[in-house]
């Protein structure tokens, strides 16, 4: 169960990451394609552990590793269009609660396919993943706030994206050594990335001459650094996220997924820790009821680690 571990650490460093994501998107990069295209650029870096272990798998597993690598490009760039678009308690916990349901069911089709071994889970282990989805998307909402068809769609698909990208990754560490197959998955979403320099608002946000937010935030020291900085707490994050599931059982894969609710935990306590130099980080937080809902979510949470790690 070390796997759990390595999972709740990188949520503990993705939620560090979402406080800045949010303020960058919402204020001097707010531009998804080309945040999404610097996060995955900037993931080749990755490159720096082969001496570690690297090696060329087959072919099938190639393609499944850069597949997996664009599917999370494709993903992370329905997140941040989705909080572009809508509010994040709308877009946050639709996909919180979607994303483990798509991944089991994705896990259960290919081991049926494969005819591979499924650990067969038990009751104790089934009520956890319920109890960690409804901690998850409880949390991570507002009751102020509802769901619209729209948002609902793209939260799917995001939902879906992300999770045929944890399936595949899972295939491609089963044949592979962990840190080749990490390598080989970010060299597909540096790939898919580059192709991004077509498009128009990519290519003239890096190319044109004239000022603008993003081609001109490296002049402006305290931006360049909070990106930089994020970019390296976003890549412990993968890391460590990649090596949950590179150690999870193929059916405790979207438990992965299930304990994304640590992560608003996290969030929720870094928001309480801002407010009190930040007032208005706490200005939606302060109904009772609001509070109530979030206690009662982070006791679901803990259910249901306890009833995983028993």
């Amino acid at each position: 169960m070390l796997w759990i571990i390595f999972a709740i650490i990188a949520y503990f460093l993705l939620a560090i990451s979402a406080v800045i994501d949010d303020f960058l998107l919402t204020g001097p990069l707010a531009k998804p394609k080309l945040y999404a295209f610097y996060v995955s650029v900037l993931g080749i870096l990755v490159f720096v552990l082969a001496p570690f272990g690297f090696t060329i798998p087959d072919s099938l597993t190639l393609l499944i590793a850069l597949l997996s690598g664009a599917l999370w490009f494709f993903a992370l760039l329905g997140l941040f269009e989705s909080l572009r678009l809508f509010e994040a308690s709308r877009v946050i916990p639709a996909i919180g609660g979607i994303l483990p349901i798509f991944t089991l069911i994705l896990s259960y089709i290919f081991a049926w396919q494969s005819k591979d071994t499924f650990e067969p889970l038990s009751s104790a282990k089934i009520l956890a993943f319920l109890l960690l989805i409804v901690g998850s998307v409880f949390i991570s909402s507002e009751k102020k706030r509802g769901v619209t068809q729209k948002s609902f769609i793209l939260s799917s698909l995001t939902a879906f994206l992300f999770a045929l990208s944890f399936l595949t990754a899972k295939l491609v560490y089963i044949s592979q050594p962990f840190i080749s197959g990490l390598i080989w998955i970010k060299v597909g979403g540096f790939l898919i990335a580059l192709l991004f320099l077509f498009s128009k608002e990519v290519k003239g946000e890096i190319f044109k001459k004239k000022k603008a937010p993003w081609s001109s935030f490296l002049k402006k020291p305290k931006i360049a650094l909070l990106f930089i900085s994020n970019q390296i707490i976003g890549a412990g994050a993968g890391i460590l996220q990649n090596l949950a599931i590179f150690l999870a059982p193929l059916s405790y894969l979207a438990f992965i997924n299930a304990l994304e609710g640590t992560r608003y935990v996290f969030l929720l306590i870094f928001t309480i820790i801002l407010s009190y130099k930040f007032p208005k980080f706490l200005a939606d937080e302060v109904s009772k009821k609001i509070i109530i809902q979030k206690i009662f979510a982070i006791l679901f949470i803990i259910a249901g680690l306890v009833l995983l790690a028993v």
